[in-house]
C-alpha cells in the first residue's frame, strides 16, 4: 500500500512526551500497539513535515466528502 492509497482501517494516535524527556507518537490498530519515541529535536522535523503536508494537501482542494473549513 503506498501513502496515497485509501484505507478502510482505522486507528487511535497518542502524542505526548515521556518521562524519559522524549516525544512518543503512539498507534494503536486492530490489536497493534506501536510505541515510537524521538527525541525533541526529531519530534520537531516531523512536525515540520506534518505542517509541510498539510499546506500541499491544503493547495490540492479539500477531501472527498469533506467540506472545506471556512
Amino acid at each position: 500500500m503506498g501513502i496515497d492509497k485509501e484505507s478502510d482501517i482505522s486507528a487511535n494516535l497518542q502524542i505526548g512526551p515521556t518521562t524519559l524527556g522524549m516525544v512518543r507518537i503512539y498507534l494503536e490498530a486492530d490489536g497493534l500497539e506501536l510505541p515510537l519515541d524521538f527525541d525533541p529535536e526529531e519530534a520537531e522535523e516531523i512536525a515540520e513535515e506534518l505542517r509541510a503536508a498539510a499546506e500541499a494537501a491544503r493547495s490540492m482542494g479539500s477531501p472527498k466528502g469533506k467540506s472545506p473549513k471556512r
